[in-house]
């Protein structure tokens, strides 16, 4: 499962009682159900009223401000190609709502109810018979398998990967469709192509679908796109004609009649825009700005909050990434050397203000996390791979170089030089040459984020020490996209996040067969088949147990590779808001439920509690 993309702004949540409203084992005679789980039993009974973390009776109205950074010029996010807008999925519904309150649990949207056997080969949805596009046309089964084919064959990599698994679709009637599995076990499918956006197929099938535009498309979503202004600014506003508002899986959300995304070339500007009122709320990554940039006399007089809030998310990594494809990068002894040249505990005292906590594994803050020795049933799925990983991954727990902080990394460097004679380099004038061909080691570092140098700089001047010439080159946000979708770089600062239930988008991430296809995630060009291996297996996990010794079996593989210089991460949401919003009481476990929010501002209907 993936629930983090891009733009994650919208993202958050809070777990609550598993039990309570706890219905029965589902799907057993094929019955027909308001929901699927993912594993274990739903949490929210069929005839529910709303999720528990939302006010039902919120207000609707006022219009919800937010930025960017960079530029847009396309509205379809479906492909590789341009630059897409923010917001973009506020236009489209799927079949089945996602909670933020279950690791994995669903909800019909556009379909009314959901079907699976046992061993989930197949899954039927029904739709339902008022569902409308936002030109009025119905949703139909043709729609919904017209999306799948568009996607797999015109959309972004990412979504031949996701799907690999779909046999074939039928419609047996305009309101129903089915979808046929292939042979390997996929508990995950059925929820995936729940999630998946439907697409009108009578306004795409004679359009250019694999072609960036800035046509205004049309979904069955809350929102269309009421104006924009090509690459600076584009304002959706809420359907009053939305055919799913009364539904269970949308009461006390889409509570603002407009939300707007306004652009911004430079983040310190953009901070100021938004301490000047020109946009609403901020989801702020710098600690440097946490914690020096938000004063003012609107945050002393309380027009404008700041909070810290505790999230249940898995945070993943995020890592100093090696394209393996470049042949210095390719021996993992090379790779696991460099790692010693990042001293975290430093930056995170000088330049973090202590904000940070040093991430070790790929599925950091969950419990899919490897901390410690292997258990017998990891094992059980370790043993026949022995032979294909490395040998520490049975001895010892993978933890990323830790040093005192005191910038004193003599030691550290040592240990990286090495790593990097035993990997045929060696020191020579001052530099690190390739022992054989006397070429010097060099690599570029791409950068999106000019705030970010002030990170790398300590880095590089340790890799200096080392003989290791480094440059850094900083480029625009379309520039950027395409060259990592291109493989284009030495290395990059990018992640890996991960759900609480992760599934087939690990092989976007790590699979062979996504090593040198562009666009997809496997940014670090991985070819190994022992990771191909777990992969499978933690898609095909029967159970909940089973999915979490998969996905530490992974861990342990991906971290003794060395794929990665492990960075940091933070267990919270740092957000401010300009205080004329309310939200619920609850807060979801797994979403900060920016969606749940609604305004304070006169003109709003309803009454808020």
């Amino acid at each position: 499962m993936t629930r983090t993309h891009l733009h994650t702004r919208l993202l958050g949540a809070v777990i609550l009682n598993a039990c309570l409203f706890a219905s029965s084992h589902l799907f057993a005679d094929n019955h027909p159900s308001h929901g699927m789980a993912m594993h274990g039993d739903l949490k929210y009974p069929a005839g529910f009223s709303h999720y528990d973390y939302v006010n039902p009776d919120a207000p609707k109205g006022g219009t919800l401000k937010q930025w960017d950074m960079g530029t847009f010029d396309s509205f379809n996010g479906f492909i590789i190609k341009g630059s897409v807008a923010a917001g973009t999925s506020l236009m489209y519904d799927s079949l089945m709502d996602q909670t933020a309150d279950e690791p994995f649990s669903q909800y019909g949207l556009l379909a009314e109810s959901v079907t699976l056997p046992e061993d989930r080969r197949w899954v039927t949805f029904k739709l339902r018979d008022n569902a409308r596009f936002s030109d009025g046309a119905p949703v139909t089964a043709e729609d919904v398998i017209f999306t799948f084919d568009i996607l797999r064959s015109k959309g972004s990599p990412f979504y031949g990967a996701y799907y690999a698994g779909i046999d074939r679709i039928e419609a047996p009637d305009p309101l129903t469709v089915t979808f046929h599995f292939k042979g390997e076990t996929n508990r995950e499918l059925p929820l995936i192509v729940g999630q998946a956006s439907i697409l009108p197929r009578h306004y795409w099938q004679d359009r250019s679908f694999d072609s960036p535009s800035l046509d205004i498309p049309v979904g069955s979503g809350p929102y269309r796109i009421d104006s924009f202004e090509a690459g600076r600014s584009v304002t959706y506003s809420l359907r009053n004609d939305y055919w799913a508002a009364d539904l269970p899986v949308k009461r006390g959300h889409d509570n603002f009649d407009k939300m707007q995304f306004d652009y911004y070339r430079d983040a310190t500007v953009a901070l100021e825009a938004f301490k000047a009122g020109e946009y609403d709320f901020r989801l702020e990554t710098s600690s440097k700005e946490w914690a020096t940039g938000y004063t003012g006399p609107a945050f002393e007089d309380g027009r404008i909050r700041k909070q810290e809030l505790a999230n249940g998310n898995p945070t993943g990594m995020q890592a100093f990434i090696f394209n393996t494809r470049r042949d210095k990068f390719a021996d993992p002894r090379v790779r696991e050397a460099l790692g010693y040249a990042f001293d975290f505990e430093w930056t995170n005292r000088n330049i973090f203000y202590n904000a940070y906590t040093r991430t070790h594994s790929f599925f950091s803050n969950s419990e899919m996390a490897a901390t410690g020795l292997p258990t017998p049933a990891e094992l059980a799925l370790l043993e026949p791979l022995r032979d294909q990983v490395p040998p520490e991954v049975f001895t010892r727990v993978y933890r990323a170089p830790t040093t005192a902080g005191d910038g004193n990394i003599r030691g550290e460097l040592r240990q990286g030089m090495r790593l990097l004679q035993s990997a045929g380099w060696e020191y020579r004038d001052n530099k690190l040459v390739n022992s054989q061909t006397g070429d010097p080691f060099r690599f570029e570092i791409l950068l999106v984020q000019k705030e970010f140098e002030r990170v790398i700089a300590p880095m590089i001047r340790n890799l200096e020490r080392m003989g290791v010439d480094v440059d850094i080159r900083i480029i625009d946000v379309s520039q950027y996209i395409n060259r990592l979708r291109s493989f284009d770089f030495d290395m990059v600062v990018g992640s890996f996040p991960q759900s609480s239930s992760p599934g087939n988008e690990q092989r976007d991430f790590w699979h062979s067969e996504l090593a040198d296809m562009p666009g997809t995630r496997n940014l670090v060009g991985i070819k190994n088949p022992a990771i191909d291996s777990l992969v499978d297996t933690l898609i095909a996990a029967p159970d909940r147990a089973s999915l979490v010794t998969a996905a530490r079996a992974l861990d342990r593989v991906l971290q003794w590779n060395h794929y990665v210089i492990p960075q940091f991460h933070i267990a919270t949401y740092r957000i401010a808001y300009w205080n004329r919003f309310g939200m619920p009481a609850v807060r979801p476990t797994y979403s900060l439920g920016l969606d749940t929010w609604w305004s304070l501002e006169p003109g709003s209907t309803a009454s808020a509690n």
